[in-house]
């Protein structure tokens, strides 16, 4: 239901591991593991020979495993194979990696800190912060970035309450308020900034972030003020929450004479340093 990357990716040593939150406790993508540790390009299939090796020595696979969605590369859920921080101890044992003990340091600290957080949701939000700073954005971007997120989760949290229960369900919600918002769905923003497994938001600069959040939070107070109930319901507060959004946009790109929308992505520069860029640029308009 949620898509947000702190909440669904992390890294080990610069290497993407996605993850998910199911039944109390984090379940990991065993081939982004086998990728990270083995540096092979073939993943799955190390993974297949991995398995036979582990039945034989009295590891019950079916029983262990779990086929949860995932986000896949080409941006849609897929069923992947994954397993809890116990189970995943155990299959690192018999991949010989140089890093596979210091895997199991981190892979502890993830479970410790997810315990942490649930005691402590500030803990979260203060992680959150760092790993985008580390990542080159800016305070102010980040601020706008958390905020956003909360807001989704607002609104996810009142789909939830009145019967959307379907990813599918939720993935269409958020395209009629993307197309509302934007006049693009989020997979068509997502081709339009050259995105692929990237999260389309963290690629979002300030006003993009703003809309958004207008488009979003406008549909959340909509399904309330009307207690929507049922799918064809708040599929309409989702659509006109869009409509406000997008109104909203058009007004402002006729004030500034420029469209809000752009194709430009943080892939190649952080937000800081593009920033700090145009600050520069701007010093020197008026210097002259």
């Amino acid at each position: 239901m949620v898509d947000e990357p702190q909440k669904g990716l992390i890294f080990f040593q610069g290497k993407q591991i996605r993850r998910t939150w199911f039944n109390e406790e984090w379940w990991f993508s065993v081939v982004d593991i086998i990728g990270a540790l083995t540096q092979t390009d073939r993943a799955r299939k190390y993974w297949s020979d991995l398995k036979v090796k582990l039945s034989e020595e009295g590891f019950e696979v079916s029983e262990k495993i779990g086929q949860l969605k995932l986000m896949a590369e080409d941006g849609k859920l897929r069923l992947t194979d994954c397993a809890t921080t116990k189970n995943m101890f155990r299959i690192v044992q018999s991949i010989p990696s140089p890093k596979a003990e210091p895997f199991k340091q981190w892979l502890a600290q993830v479970g410790y800190d997810r315990v942490q957080e649930i005691q402590n949701p500030e803990l979260a939000q203060k992680r959150m912060k760092e790993i985008y700073k580390a990542k080159g954005y800016s305070d102010d971007w980040i601020e706008k970035r958390v905020r956003g997120i909360a807001i989704r989760d607002e609104l996810t949290d009142e789909w939830d309450k009145r019967g959307i229960k379907t990813e599918n369900e939720y993935a269409i919600l958020t395209a009629e308020i993307s197309k509302a918002t934007f006049g693009m769905t989020p997979s068509e923003y997502k081709s339009f900034k050259g995105l692929k497994r990237e999260n389309l938001r963290d690629h979002m600069n300030d006003l993009e972030l703003i809309f958004s959040m207008l488009g979003e939070r406008v549909s959340t107070e909509i399904t309330r003020k009307e207690d929507a109930q049922g799918y064809p319901q708040v599929e309409d507060a989702a659509q006109r929450g869009g409509r406000v959004a997008g109104n909203a946009r058009k007004e402002t790109e006729k004030e500034l004479g420029r469209p809000i929308v752009t194709s430009k992505n943080y892939l190649a520069k952080p937000e800081k340093k593009r920033k700090k860029q145009i600050e520069d640029k701007n010093k020197q308009i008026k210097l002259q």
